[in-house]
Parts: structure tokens; C-alpha cells; sequence
């Protein structure tokens, strides 16, 4: 992970973002000492894509012509 100064980033903030929307991670430092890192915020489509393709390989479609009415036996 890079190392960046409060001063530095100050003066370059719109090329650390980009970098940082590109997957760099950087830690902010300030009289040597770390005080916040800054990276790409998660994408919260992609996470539930994520999720989605993670659920389907364990779900199951069972009888989708079944009247709602009928009966069924949830341990089938």
C-alpha cells in the first residue's frame, strides 16, 4: 500500500482519486503518522451480483405449474 502525505494529496487530489477509483489503495500520513486510508468505494451493484450468482448455484426450482391452492409437503 502507498504512502501519501496530507500536503501531497492536497495538492494532487484529483490524480489520487482517480488512481484510487482504479483499485489503488493509499494511506494518508500526516508528521509520519497514518491518520486514514483512502480507497475506491465498494460497488453495491456488483456486491448483489455477487450474492445473486452465489445463491443460484444452491437453489432449486421445483413444480412451477401447481396451483397456489395445492397442498405440498415442504420436507420433498
Amino acid at each position: 500500500m502507498l504512502e501519501v502525505t496530507v500536503g501531497e494529496l492536497r495538492r494532487h487530489l484529483p490524480e489520487y482519486l482517480g488512481r484510487a477509483e482504479s483499485g489503488d489503495e493509499f494511506l494518508v500520513t500526516r508528521r509520519g503518522r497514518v491518520v486514514a486510508r483512502l480507497t475506491a468505494a465498494p460497488d453495491a451493484r456488483a456486491a448483489a451480483k455477487e450474492r445473486l450468482a452465489a445463491l443460484r448455484t444452491r437453489a432449486r426450482v421445483g413444480d412451477v405449474v401447481t396451483s397456489i391452492d395445492a397442498t405440498w409437503n415442504a420436507a420433498e
